[in-house]
């Protein structure tokens, strides 16, 4: 009888080596996009990551508030960072960049839907979801998240869990548009706090703010005794993101 190890060789898939050659070439590819993104975010700060849905239209109360958010962000003097794409992300990058800071776009190439907005600054594309995520990340004072779909409750999960899991430093995450949002918290609270897959105090991880003034003022509020840009305890910490 065969032993096991035997058995599983036989059953191996042969490997087709253009296939092998492709993917291991992918490495270089998703290095340079690592590479670009900090040479060219790194001179960014302080800047505020903004989210939202690529489907909002213009006319649609989120579009203006981001908008209007991303202005005041602007005019405070914080680099304006979204997806680059329609929706919410334009209306952040539009706000942006009428305002007295960078507008900047870390756009995703994708088979449909997003397509690059004309308002920004600074555009970086990226094939891969998972390098521009940390890129959202690496230099962001605060969060901003609009109402979105899968790909903006993504990026909400990413900054939570990073920051539960200390992975990075604590940076403010603000939720605009209690109305939709509201559901959402109440399943934490009555399934995920109550099952013990999260803890209560994981929920002051984030606030809600319908106002872009409040917004603005929460963000300060937090940086009320400390400096936008990370410590060097923070800085090492979040090397290994």
């Amino acid at each position: 009888m065969n032993d096991v190890t035997d058995n599983k060789d036989l059953r191996r898939r042969p490997v087709d080596d253009r296939i092998l050659t492709r993917e291991s070439w992918k490495v270089f590819q998703i290095m340079a996009e690592f590479v670009e993104g900090f040479e060219r975010l790194s001179s960014i700060a302080p800047s505020v990551s903004v989210f939202g849905s690529a489907r909002t239209q213009p006319d649609n109360e989120y579009y203006k508030l981001a908008e209007a958010i991303s202005r005041e962000l602007s005019d405070a003097g914080f680099s304006v960072v979204s997806g680059g794409g329609p929706g919410i992300m334009e209306a952040a990058n539009k706000g942006a960049h009428a305002g007295k800071s960078s507008s900047i776009g870390l756009n995703i190439i994708l088979p449909h839907e997003q397509v690059g907005n004309v308002y920004q600054d600074i555009a970086l594309n990226f094939r891969h979801f998972f390098s521009r995520k940390v890129m959202f990340v690496k230099y962001a004072s605060a969060y901003v998240v609009l109402p979105g779909g899968f790909g903006t409750l993504d990026e909400l999960a990413e900054i939570l869990t990073l920051i539960q899991t200390g992975k990075t430093r604590r940076i403010p995450i603000i939720l605009v548009g209690s109305k939709f949002w509201e559901g959402l918290i109440e399943w934490f609270k009555d399934s995920m706090v109550k099952e013990g897959t999260i803890n209560a105090e994981d929920l002051n991880m984030f606030k809600i703010i319908d106002e872009p003034k409040g917004v603005v003022d929460a963000i300060f509020k937090h940086y009320e005794h400390r400096k936008f840009e990370p410590s060097a305890e923070e800085t090492e910490k979040m090397l290994h993101l």
